[in-house]
């Protein structure tokens, strides 16, 4: 073949591809863009920019499992570093000894590169072959994925490498090589030397043909990928870029414009339709990669639930497509609710009749719940963020069905019955129980010393404000949670204060159900609560409350100071001002709660007031800190029946039974109830040690506590067992609401 004709076909070649991948790039940049608003996605340039070399270059989030970790960063890097050889490969087109430069030691990174991408496919192929996806086991993470098109994209890289070294290794047998006769591209070099017998002739054909085959399967690659699954390859880098929450999940997105006044029977909040995903969602769902990290983590899909993060994403992906063509030409978003959205607390006295019309028959107008998403998988979220933690692409699953869930309550009025009382309770009486605020001071009964109630401002002399919670005053068993951080406080010298009966629930459960609008309502009246107190600084027990009023309100104009009781204790252990004394001799496993750990990356700080301890020892649990196992009260699942697989907070409590831990500890109220409930479950059924407990890492800081009194002398701890306050849970407490206490879960 001649010069000319090599470049006419190598140029065929690219025209035809280049084609094909500008109008596919231009259909998925139109899909994408035309989707909702999406602001403040581009804020905080540095940390997503850190993100971005983080997770994307540095591939962090894959290389937590070592072996496929490894296996995908060099893959990805030698992609980068191989764009060099397409270069050449170009170049030779015109001149047979064209080269980016004659430096050996560039060519010896290429072909390294070469060579680690050909071990990164062995590595692929293992894997799929000994996790043998394609039975559709519910335990391969990649159940449910699209098998043939990874084989097939496997096989087209091995074309890419394939094609590389074999116009290299002719390239040494004709003299065309550009690195000379220097071994530092090894396999080049190799490749050479094993096609000596070839001849210069027939050496010079297969240059030309692996050169010209090396374009073509490249193009080729490239049109299948931005067809597949595997366009993730060009659009994870920006999901990643404009990712909301470089440094963990913390808050959802706050809808606007909740002013009831301003709504129509055009108004919409959350997503119903595929046209109200915004960019920024609709970016997500084609970055997908379907490795299945999500799923294999997700605390549903693992207690036989029918959520899978990866399916939810895969299914509104396939329906984005369906709908391409009239997303794209403006078909109007129906069906359009018929009359005003449901809106005000959405404890709507209908709950479960429809709101909304039968939409019209155009895929764009297929109503998302239960048509692309069954009502069971919206419901079975906890939107405990282990699907978010674990993206590699930082899909932002929770946000999207949290959003799915706001229509669904706030326009269709559609929600599981058994929530109902819950919001209702929200609305009128300030706490999901309906206790109301007279009992919210209970707690402070038996109590040694005084804590001082806010009436219009804080005093002065108080650094901090007690943000006690829900469950903290209401609950028996987070009382004594709250009395043992009151008491630990006091012995420390901090100065605080609590609301009392001005303190309200922070909307937390209502806004993970989808009720945004009490959500709002309860927020605003915080807000304008604590800054009327002229509150600067907060303390909170309840991880709940505390990435309510730390992540969430700043963005309705609350910023406050807040910390976790957890940080400030182990603050005062650093410091001095608490030190315990009295060995335990216990083994305790700590569990993460969602919203502390993942939702806010508060680990270390539970675990150094553990480890301040004399004679605690710390079994961790296989599944801990950014992979731990949510107790499945988030989400608002606290309040709603689970019907459907085993219970999650008994497969949590199982793996915290099976380190031999005496104490079963934890940071958050809910975590300790649902433990505590599943623990007492199994020590019915006889499979449990009587003598395990569920307690809060501040009792078991003061278990062992002998304070630094005001002289700086020590000073016993107050309110031991025996009194009002006591940390011993072995009695078990529950009841109902109309005895004072809160029932267990």
């Amino acid at each position: 073949m001649t010069v000319d004709v090599r470049i006419a076909v190598g140029l065929a070649i690219t025209a035809l591809g280049l084609a094909f991948v500008a109008w596919r790039a231009l259909f998925l940049f139109r899909l994408v863009a035309s989707g909702q608003p999406a602001p403040g996605r581009f804020t905080d340039v540095g940390a997503q920019l850190k993100a971005e070399l983080m997770d994307v270059f540095g591939q962090r989030k894959l290389l937590k499992r070592p072996g496929p970790g490894l296996a995908h960063f060099f893959t990805f890097w030698g992609f980068i570093v191989l764009f060099l050889t397409i270069i050449e490969a170009y170049g030779d087109l015109f001149s047979p000894t064209f080269g980016i430069t004659g430096w050996p030691g560039l060519g010896f990174i290429e072909d390294f590169f070469a060579v680690a991408v050909l071990l990164a496919l062995g590595t692929f192929t293992t894997i799929r072959i000994r996790q043998n996806p394609a039975r559709r086991d519910r335990r391969s993470r990649f159940y449910g994925s699209h098998t043939r098109a990874a084989w097939f994209t496997l096989l087209m890289i091995f074309g890419v490498i394939a094609t590389l070294l074999l116009y290299r290794g002719a390239q040494v047998v004709t003299g065309n090589f550009p690195y000379g006769k220097s071994w530092w591209p090894f396999a080049s070099r190799a490749l050479g030397a094993a096609l000596m017998g070839l001849g210069k002739g027939a050496a010079l054909n297969v240059e030309t043909a692996m050169i010209l085959g090396q374009i073509l399967v490249i193009w080729g690659f490239f049109v299948f990928v931005l067809n597949s699954k595997h366009m993730h390859i060009f659009v994870s880098e920006p999901n990643v870029l404009f990712s909301r929450r470089p440094k963990a999940l913390g808050p959802l997105g706050t809808t606007p414009d909740l002013d009831p006044e301003k709504m129509t029977e055009d108004t919409v909040f959350g997503t119903g339709l595929i046209g109200h995903l915004t960019w920024k969602q609709r970016l997500d769902l084609i970055s997908c990669t379907e490795c299945g990290r999500c799923q294999d983590q997700c605390p549903a899909w693992a207690t036989d639930k029918p959520l899978s993060p990866k399916l939810v994403i895969m299914d509104l992906r396939e329906h984005l497509f369906e709908s391409a063509s009239g997303l794209l030409a403006g078909q109007p978003m129906l069906p359009k609710p018929n009359e005003v959205p449901v809106a005000v607390g959405a404890a709507a006295e209908g709950a479960g009749a429809s709101g909304g019309a039968n939409g019209a028959d155009a895929p764009a107008g297929k109503s998302l719940v239960p048509n692309v998403i069954a009502e069971d998988v919206l419901w079975s979220c906890t939107t405990c963020g282990a699907c978010v933690e674990q993206c590699p692409v930082d899909i932002e699953h929770v946000d999207t069905i949290v959003d799915m869930r706001r229509y669904q309550v706030l326009i269709e009025a559609q929600f599981p019955s058994e929530a109902n009382l819950m919001l209702r309770n929200v609305e009128n009486r300030g706490d999901p129980w309906g206790l109301g605020s007279s009992q919210r001071s209970a707690w402070m009964e038996g109590l040694d010393f005084d804590i001082p109630v806010v009436d219009s401002t804080i005093p002065d002399d108080v650094e901090y404000l007690f943000w006690v919670g829900c469950a903290g005053a209401l609950d028996e068993r987070a009382r004594r949670t709250t009395q043992a951080i009151a008491r630990l406080l006091h012995q420390a010298g901090i100065s605080f204060a609590v609301l009392g009966p001005r303190e309200s629930c922070t909307g937390d459960p209502a806004r993970r159900l989808g009720n945004e609008y009490l959500f709002q309502m309860q927020a605003q009246q915080n807000i304008e609560t604590l800054q009327s107190a002229q509150v600067k600084k907060i303390v909170a027990s309840c991880p709940h409350c505390f990435n309510s009023i730390a992540r969430e309100y700043p963005a309705l104009g609350g910023n406050f100071e807040v910390y976790h009781h957890t940080q400030l204790l182990e603050k005062l252990l650093e410091a001095g001002s608490l030190r315990p004394q009295v060995r335990l001799e216990q083994k305790v496993t700590y569990h993460d709660p969602c919203y502390l750990g993942r939702h806010n990356e508060v680990y270390d700080e539970p675990r150094g007031v553990l480890n301040h301890v004399p004679g605690v020892q710390l079994q961790e649990m296989h599944r801990c800190r950014n992979k731990g196992f949510c107790c499945g009260a988030g989400g608002s699942r606290m309040w709603l029946e689970e019907k459907i697989g085993t219970r999650i907070n008994v497969n949590r409590t199982d793996e915290a039974l099976g380190t031999g831990a005496d104490v079963i500890s934890t940071a958050c109220p809910y975590c300790l109830i649902m433990l505590d409930d599943a623990t007492k479950s199994r020590q019915a059924e006889g499979s449990a040690p009587e003598s395990v407990r569920v307690m809060d890492v501040a009792q078991v800081l003061e278990q062992s506590l002998v304070a630094v009194g005001p002289g700086g002398g020590a000073a016993p701890t107050a309110g031991r067992s025996g009194q009002a306050g006591s940390t011993d849970q072995a009695e078990g407490d529950s009841g109902g609401a109309e005895t004072g206490e809160v029932p267990e879960t």
